[in-house]
């Protein structure tokens, strides 16, 4: 069994939970998987991902699990009592062959109550493909790259520079995601003086102590494209709400759902003033920057008080080259994923799952990274492009 506790998830999940707990209880929607590997074979392990899945579906919030959300200050007592009562619903989630060699997975239903299938079964995903394609995995290969980044790291100069692990969805193994973390904490350090900033996974933030990370994904602020008043609001109704339900808390703002342009012009002094920073997920990340940095000046608001953080595809090569670009001009930070939880040799499976629809009607992503886009309503991206005065891709 993959997934043994429900906490084995990203954090943003939890957060966005209690945000649709509290703002959109009745809303459905669908998701999709896509792997962007070419000619990747999963379907010959089909039947092992659905009894993974059917397993995580008899999964509980153990007492402990629920104490420790409880103790998160931005975490409220109606939604751990909900937690309480939670499980994963088999029926909302359909695993299917396709003649090709590839896999179909199609999740449908409420938003409340499908919301935490995406990251256990991408790691579970992940972790079948690999059990089954690296039967003995090179550990000995994995630890001599995990040991090149910390020496990375321990270099002169960047001794403030932190870094944090994105990594559970496309990790090699849960097990192996748990060596790479206790290595982290013993050679890294944490708190205000070490370099290891902390986790998004909150089950091994609760497990190693570390800082539990995240705030909101783009599903957020897709869903709103249907759950708003008016599309050309929907990037603004999303952040509104989001301000709304944690009052200041978790102000980090995600800035690639329409890519930078459209982001800039909604983001307006109000926005600078109440986030405290804002996430790169696509594009290029030293221009995307730079933008923010002059979008703050531009609003009267001194970039040294926001942060500005980075998540889209990193190395430890990428992170220092940003620092140094960066560092002493705006609060830095770094999410690395795929890169730190599974680097041993073997190519990484480029999978996702996203919302497709809400409430009936399409919702897309227009990433500054056009191949991110999955929306197969090609009427709606044109419509969501004029809508947002985006330039079609070349």
């Amino acid at each position: 069994m993959i997934i043994t506790s429900l906490l084995d998830t990203d954090l943003y999940k939890f957060t966005m939970m209690q945000a649709v707990l509290h703002q959109f209880p009745s809303a459905q929607v669908s998701y999709k998987f896509k792997c962007r590997n070419p000619g990747v074979q999963l379907a010959p392990y089909v039947q092992e991902i659905r009894d993974e899945i059917r397993s995580l579906c008899s999964l509980q919030f153990q007492d402990a699990e629920l104490a420790w959300l409880r103790s998160l200050r931005f975490i409220k007592s109606d939604f751990v009592d909900f937690l309480g009562l939670f499980r994963l619903n088999e029926k909302y989630i359909q695993v299917n062959a396709l003649s090709n060699g590839e896999i179909d997975i199609s999740i449908q239903g409420p938003w409340l109550h499908t919301i935490l299938f995406e990251i256990p079964v991408l790691a579970i995903v992940n972790e079948v493909y690999f059990r089954n394609t690296q039967k003995v995995p090179d550990f000995l290969e994995g630890r001599r790259r995990l040991e090149q980044k910390i020496e990375a790291l321990h270099a002169e100069r960047l001794s403030d520079l932190k870094i944090a692990d994105y990594g559970t969805r496309r990790r090699f193994s849960k097990a192996w995601h748990e060596e790479i973390l206790r290595v982290l904490i013993s050679r890294l350090g944490t708190g205000s003086e070490g370099q290891f900033a902390g986790t998004s996974n909150a089950l091994f933030a609760m497990k190693l102590g570390l800082t539990p990370l995240g705030t909101m994904a783009h599903e957020y602020l897709q869903a709103c494209q249907a759950l708003g008043p008016r599309l050309r609001d929907s990037q603004v109704f999303g952040f509104e709400t989001w301000a709304r339900e944690y009052r200041g808390d978790l102000g980090i703002a995600l800035s690639d759902v329409y890519g930078i342009e459209p982001f800039l012009r909604d983001f307006d002094m109000y926005f600078c003033k109440l986030f405290d920073g804002a996430r790169h997920d696509s594009g290029d990340p030293f221009t995307w920057g730079e933008r923010m940095i002059e979008h703050y000046r531009n609003n009267r608001v001194d970039p040294m008080t926001k942060t500005l953080i980075f998540s889209d595809g990193l190395t430890i090569e990428k992170i220092i080259a940003l620092y140094q670009q960066f560092r002493g001009r705006c609060q830095l930070a770094f999410g690395i994923g795929t890169n730190l939880t599974n680097d041993l040799g073997y190519e990484p499976l480029q999978i996702v799952i996203k919302m497709t629809q809400c409430n009936g009607q399409p919702v897309a992503k227009l990433s500054d990274t056009p191949s991110k886009n999955m929306c197969q309503d090609e009427k709606y991206l044109a419509y969501l492009r004029q809508v947002f005065d985006i330039a079609q891709p070349a």
